[in-house]
């Protein structure tokens, strides 16, 4: 399965796949710059306007609730009939869900109009959604992530998606099977923006891999984390340097470099 990881990492570079992005404005920036470094074409729109038609264009929609504007909502909600009707894939970033519970009902209204490719979000994030006590704050998680395994696989039936909990060990799961990707930093804690990038990154290889959903998720997750412990060893500690080493270490990664470093429990 790894080596099919690999592959898809190839296939994002190959088909630079398209992702149209309605997310938060306090990253809107890296997230469009690590798009191009893995190798996809980002395009930001959320004008109800722009979003219904330009969805039909993409090979992915990527929706990041983090700083949700009335605007967006409704950019959010016509962009998703439109790819309901292409079946284009649509992966959603619930952020701070518990904390802000209107942001479930927005996520409830996304599945009205199109079904959900994958729900990324830490693990205060998807705990909040199945129903399970948490700690957060603000958007961070403080919760251990204990027993993460079997809540996200039930949330992953309940839902009938692939989850996707991001911490110190990420949890990818359709339901039926499940990985642990156990690659990253502390470093990813320390910088604004890296659940948004890596959402955007998981989405690039969703759209280049639309059959695969959940090998494409490992392989955006996996990617970032190995592109984040390279940086880390680059940056000495330094968030900063840690932050534009980032890009450069996703731009540069091989799928030979995913063989050799990747750590991942397959269950």
């Amino acid at each position: 399965m790894l080596k099919q990881c690999t592959e898809i990492w190839e296939l994002v570079d190959k088909k630079r796949p398209l992702v149209h992005c309605i997310t938060n404005y306090v990253t809107v920036n890296d997230v469009a710059n690590i798009l191009l470094s893995a190798g996809a074409s980002p395009a930001m729109i959320d004008h109800p306007e722009e979003a219904e038609g330009f969805a039909a264009l993409a090979s992915a929609l990527y929706v990041n609730l983090g700083t949700l504007s009335q605007q967006q909502q409704a950019g959010i909600m016509v962009a998703c009939k439109t790819t309901a009707a292409n079946n284009i894939p649509v992966i959603l970033d619930p952020v701070a869900c518990g904390v802000v519970p209107f942001r479930v009902q927005v996520m409830k209204q996304m599945r009205q109009y199109a079904p959900l490719t994958l729900i990324k979000g830490n693990t205060a994030e998807i705990k909040s959604l199945a129903g399970e006590e948490t700690r957060a704050q603000g958007v961070d998680s403080l919760d251990s992530g204990e027993g993460m395994e079997q809540i996200c696989m039930n949330l992953a039936r309940q839902e009938s998606t692939i989850i996707a909990s991001t911490g110190p060990t990420d949890v990818i799961t359709d339901g039926r099977r499940c990985a642990l990707v156990k690659n990253g930093t502390p470093l990813f804690e320390k910088i604004t923006g890296a659940g948004c990038m890596v959402g955007g990154v998981t989405a690039a290889c969703i759209g280049a891999a639309p059959e695969e959903p959940w090998l494409a998720t490992i392989t955006g997750l996996l990617a970032f984390t190995l592109a984040g412990e390279r940086a880390a060893a680059d940056a000495d500690n330094r968030p900063g340097a840690f932050h534009l080493h980032l890009f450069d270490h996703l731009y540069t990664l091989k799928k030979e470099d995913l063989l050799k470093e990747a750590r991942v429990e397959w269950l």
